[in-house]
Parts: structure tokens; sequence; C-alpha cells
């Protein structure tokens, strides 16, 4: 038997328009350039150029402006008539200035010139050293070295399954699976594992390796293919047969099992240890990458000046001709099928257009004001750019000044840059929890990583600090801190424990 329920349900949904907003205030600089010509492309109704109202405000403060210098200048002249002195001062004050119009003809003169505009000044930017894709130099490999179409895409989906560090952590059975379910073709893993083999060969050394040993085992080969030593013997023995007691640096077990002097393991040890374990994060295939700040905090005078990176993003306006069109329809008494399909349709348009001209403006009111309270906690570093003036700071913190919600301060801190006289900084550089010192003064946690990495960047390498040693040095320093937490703080700086850092 059927039966109706009512039920009363409260939810929360985004408009239309705030989900534009949110999708433009997570973008950078360059990303929001790119939208910004796609939706001019895209509606019709959306044009590029300043209306003619602001247009006419901006022309009315010029010309007050300049009524107003004028009115200035006939005030400090007498109203009488000028009488022969006056002449004579006059016609010296004229030669003074030809003369110095004569003079700065050889430089400078630019600055004269009505069509100068410093906005249109070519900017330099920040360039970085990024990592290209691993993936797209095996592909290109790929086509050098097979020739058989279906070899070609088992390795394409082969190498489409590594990792980030180079490695295929997939089972060879789930990758004969994809296969059969999305190209129809049937494999075996005997087929995949011969063309994951002859990617094996390619650059960088190890990657298609499916574990640790296989990576470093493919690297000891390579090298042997410019000539063997007993060094790289020792190495390949050491990998397979003590791989668990090298990870554990047991080298007095290993050099018992292996029946080795101490000194004969030590130069194995350090040719295993030059060996990349991650091949796929090498730095041989980099290249440069302009990085677009999206503030600018300068300071001038004592004053920190913000200033939100426009580049080459266009003034916005409706088009004056859908509005009148939209206008004609709506004076009209009937309208035939086709006229109210054009009504909706330009209605819709310019419904969007305004949308997004809104939403534009928002981005650019949360983003400067996101910075602003930014800047005025973090006043002393962008002033002095001591990194130790850092003050901790949270998303929290940041948004109930702005009186907004942590993930509308979450999206402006996202992938953004800020361009300082001490140099260019991710935004999210500038957030961290704080931690008490024995004054009574709250301090951010950088300053605390930061005394522990250089305690252990100056430790004696054949006795490093071990945690609680750690946590003994901080307490010297008026930083009290339970031993987990020094631990935290050491994992997230990607330090090992004590007993992997001491040399050999």
């Amino acid at each position: 038997m059927l039966r109706q329920n009512f039920s009363q349900k409260l939810q929360q949904k985004l408009s239309p328009q705030q989900l534009m907003y949110v999708k433009l205030l997570e973008m950078n600089t360059l990303n929001f350039e790119q939208r910004l010509e796609e939706e001019l492309i895209e509606n019709p109704a959306l044009e590029s150029g300043k209306d003619e109202e602001d247009l006419l405000a901006e022309f009315n403060e010029d010309s007050y402006s300049t009524i107003e210098a004028n009115a200035t200048e006939n005030e400090a002249l007498p109203s009488s008539e000028f009488d022969d002195n006056e002449f004579e001062t006059l016609d010296k004050g004229n030669e003074s200035s030809d003369t110095l119009e004569y003079n700065d003809d050889d430089g400078g003169d630019f600055r004269l010139n009505e069509d100068y505009n410093p906005d249109q000044e070519e900017k330099s930017y920040p360039i970085v050293n990024v990592q290209t894709s691993f993936r797209e130099n095996l592909i290109d490999q790929v086509h050098a070295v097979l020739d058989g179409e279906k070899d070609e895409k088992i390795a394409e989906q082969i190498i489409g399954s590594l990792d980030d560090d180079g490695y295929l952590r997939r089972e060879l059975r789930s990758i004969v699976n994809d296969f059969l379910f999305q190209y129809n073709i049937q494999t075996t893993e005997d087929e995949l594992n011969k063309v994951l083999l002859t990617i094996q060969k390619f650059d960088p050394p190890g990657v298609g390796a499916r574990s640790l040993k296989e990576c470093l085992l493919i690297q000891i080969k390579r090298k042997e293919e410019n000539g063997r030593n007993p060094i790289m013997e020792l190495a390949k023995m050491v990998i397979t047969e003590c791989m668990d007691d090298f990870l554990k640096r047991h080298f007095e077990k290993i050099a018992h099992k292996l029946d080795v002097t101490m000194e004969y393991l030590r130069e194995a040890v350090q040719f295993i240890t030059k060996l990349n374990p991650k091949p796929a994060s090498s730095d041989d295939d980099s290249k440069n990458e302009t990085i677009i700040p999206d503030f600018f905090v300068i300071e001038s005078y004592g004053e920190l000046i913000i200033t939100l990176n426009q580049g080459n993003q266009p003034d916005l306006r409706v088009s004056r001709g859908f509005i009148d069109t939209l206008g004609q329809y709506n004076k009209q008494a009937t309208k035939s099928t086709p006229q109210k399909e054009a009504f909706q349709f330009v209605k819709q348009k310019i419904d969007g257009a305004k949308w997004f001209i809104d939403s534009v403006r928002q981005r650019q009111n949360t983003l400067l004001t996101t910075m602003k309270v930014i800047v005025n906690i973090q006043a002393e570093f962008f002033k002095t750019g001591d990194s130790a003036k850092i003050r901790p700071m949270k998303l929290k913190d940041v948004a109930e000044k702005m009186k907004m919600d942590i993930s509308t301060v979450s999206r402006v801190a996202s992938s953004k840059y800020v361009q300082t006289d001490y140099g260019l900084f991710l935004l999210k550089y500038f957030f961290s929890e704080g931690i008490t010192n024995e004054d009574g003064e709250e301090v951010t946690t950088k300053e605390v990583k930061r005394i522990m990495e250089t305690a252990i960047e100056e430790e004696d390498k054949l006795s490093p600090m071990n945690d609680d040693e750690l946590t003994e040095l901080l307490k010297t320093k008026g930083y009290t801190m339970a031993r987990r937490t020094v631990a935290k703080y050491r994992e997230q700086l990607n330090i090992p424990v004590a007993r992997l850092r001491k040399a050999f």
C-alpha cells in the first residue's frame, strides 16, 4: 500500500551568483584573467570597457580638479593691471621655463607625454623552477622505442598508472582489467611485464619500479653498463639480502652477515645513499615558470600600501545594445513565440553579465579586505622582512576580524602569492599556530621549528639529538612543550629520527 508522508527539511543552497563568486574567489590572477576572457567570448551581453556613467564621472572629476587648479592660480595673481616691473618679471620667468623645457629634451621627456601611463609599463615577475611532467618524458621515449600499437597503448596505460614519485604500486592484474573494460582489449600480465621492463630502461633511472629494492637495483644495473666494480656487487648484496637491516641502519649486523669489514661496507653504503629513492622527483627536467603575484604590499614612508594585481583585467560593463533591445521588447504589447524566445535569451545574457560583474567586484573587495587584515596582523614582518616577527595567525582569526566564514578566508589564501619588499611569499606562509613561552608571550610555531632545524643542522652527526634532547633544548630557550609535540614538529620538517640521522 502506497503511503504519502510530509516532511519538513531545512537546507542551505547556494544561488548561481554565489557559486560563481566562490569559484572566482579561489582563482589566482592568471586563472582569473583566463576566466574573464572566456566569459567575454561566451556572453555577448558582456563587454570590456568602462560604462558611460563612469566615464562621465571621471570627466567631471578631472574637469573639477582643472577648474579648481585654475582658480587657485588666478587667486595668486593680482586682479589689477601689471606695471613694467611685473612684465619684466614675467618675461624672465618665461625665459627660464623655456630653458628648462629645452634641457629636458635629452632625458625624462617621456613623463611629459600626455599618453604616458605608468600602469602600462612592463612589469617583471619572479621566475621559479618547477618540475615538468615525467610522464610526458616517458611517453616521448615510448614512441621512440616501441613500434607496435598495442605495446604503445600498454606502455601509456602503465605510465598513467605511475605514482608521482615514479613507482608502479598497482597490480598488473588490475591494469589488465582496465584494458578489458575500457578498450575491450585482451592482454596478459606477461605482456604488461614485458613492456614494464622496457619502461624501466627509460630515464630517469629507477622509474617504473614496484618497490624501493627494485628501484635501487635498476639504478645499479644502469651504472654497471659503464663498468662493474666490487663496491657495486656488495651494494647489490646489501639491497637484496639485508634491506631491512639497511633501512634500520644496523650496519654491524650487515657486516657480520655478509662477512665483510666495516670499512668495505661503509663504501657500499655511501654508494647506495647516492642513488635516488624517488626517481620521478629528480631536478633534471625542470623549467622556468613565472609566478604572477596576486597582491603587492609595499612600504612607503612608514605606511604599508596594499594593491590588488589587476594585470590585464579589463573593466566590464553590460552591452548597451542588449539593454536597448530588452527595452524594445518590453514595450511591445504582444509578442510572437520567436520574439518571446529572443526576449528570454537577451534577458538571460544580461542577467548573466550582471551576475558576473557583481561577482568580480565582490571578489576584489573580499581579496583586498582579507589582505588588509593579514597585513595588519603581520605588519612587523612586512616592514622588516624578519620571519621571527611573524605572529601566530589562524584562518579563524582572520575570519573573525572580517566577520566572514572560515571557508572564505581559506579560498582567498589558496594558491595566491604576495609580492613584498623582501620577496615573494605564498599567502599560506603567514598562517601558523602559536605557543606561549615562559614569559607569557605568544609566538608562532615557525620560530620553534627554526630553532629545531638549526640545532639539528649543527648537531654532532656521530651522536645526533633525539626527541627528548630536543625537548630539553627548547625548554632552555623558553619553550616548554611535550615530547610528542616536538616529534610532530620534527616530522612536519621531514627530519628523520636520531637513529637514521647518525653518520656511518
